[in-house]
């Protein structure tokens, strides 16, 4: 039988198998991309700073990633003794407050590696751990909202990541254009985690979270997701276009295209195609990310 979800007495430290399961690594994968496009996008030979590059990396994916994840998972702790009971918290699998501890120890390592790395660094790392925390826990707990939660997590998962990447490799301040393109995906992304929303609307309904789905109704908010992640990327291939990357610009043309294809069918059954579109139209538009960070970086 499995034990009370949060137990108050002296617990031993939790086994390192149910920490990192805490951490979610199946969850690094889209902040380590951005962080590749990042340093694509510098137009920097990664062999030259690859010092700077593993930090990065880490702070992407393990660290600063990881922290969201354990942050989120202590504060819909009771929650998930619902709806996940098996996850490590409510399982009790990592009893006591050795949750929280894990989400403090995490957000001080990932501070500590991002001072090592760069001023620029540091300041998008302490950006995306505020936002990290402000999502999660009271009094804010902006995942309630179904506007300011997925700005919140396309910001930090796509933005700041692909900004750490250019500013690891750059050790400055990323250009313009490159700064322009990232913030055009991190708004795209809103639309990304809006369909993360619809495997949850029964849920969320019961327990008051205000996502799209729920708010707006199942349609509109698919309709709302699908010009969200379209509109940026014509305004990318604008750009690319203006700048003088017509190859970037044509294949990010030619893989929204594709997009707008596929969504008609999302939209028509939003709950049952979001998984479907997830591994077809936003692998499309993640393979448009890179695309434009070969075009920045001059590879292209």
């Amino acid at each position: 039988m499995a034990r009370s979800a949060v137990t108050t007495g002296i617990t031993p430290p939790p086994a390192a198998r149910d920490v990192l399961e805490l951490l979610k690594p199946i969850t690094w994968f889209p902040p380590m991309w951005a962080l590749m496009c990042g340093v694509v996008s510098s137009g920097v030979s990664p062999l030259s700073r690859w010092t700077f590059l593993i930090a990065g990396i880490l702070l992407a994916g393990p660290l600063v990633c990881g922290t969201s994840q354990a942050v989120n998972d202590w504060f819909d702790r009771h929650v998930d003794a619902i709806n996940e009971p098996n996850r490590p918290i409510p399982s009790g699998r990592i009893g006591g407050r050795w949750g929280l501890y894990i989400a403090i120890g995490w957000t001080i390592l990932s501070l500590v590696i991002a001072a090592l790395t760069g001023r620029w660094v540091l300041i998008a790392t302490v950006f995306g751990l505020v936002c990290a925390w402000a999502y999660s826990a009271p009094p804010f707990r902006l995942k309630t909202s179904g506007w300011i939660g997925p700005a919140v997590v396309g910001l930090t998962y796509e933005g700041l990541s692909w900004f750490t990447g250019a500013a690891v490799m750059a050790g400055s301040l990323p250009p313009t254009h490159v700064l322009v393109v990232l913030t055009l995906y991190s708004i795209g992304a809103h639309g990304i985690m809006t369909l993360n929303d619809f495997k949850a609307v029964e849920g969320d309904r019961a327990t008051g979270l205000r996502s799209l789905p729920v708010v707006l109704g199942e349609r509109p908010a698919a309709l709302l997701a699908s010009a969200v992640m379209a509109v940026p990327q014509v305004i990318v291939v604008a750009l690319m276009v203006l700048w003088g990357h017509r190859i970037s610009a044509g294949v990010v043309a030619l893989l929204l295209a594709a997009q707008l294809a596929l969504m008609p069918k999302l939209v028509s059954a939003p709950a049952k195609n979001a998984p479907w579109y997830n591994a077809t139209g936003v692998s499309l538009y993640v393979l448009g990310m890179l695309a434009s960070a070969l075009g920045l970086g001059g590879y292209v």
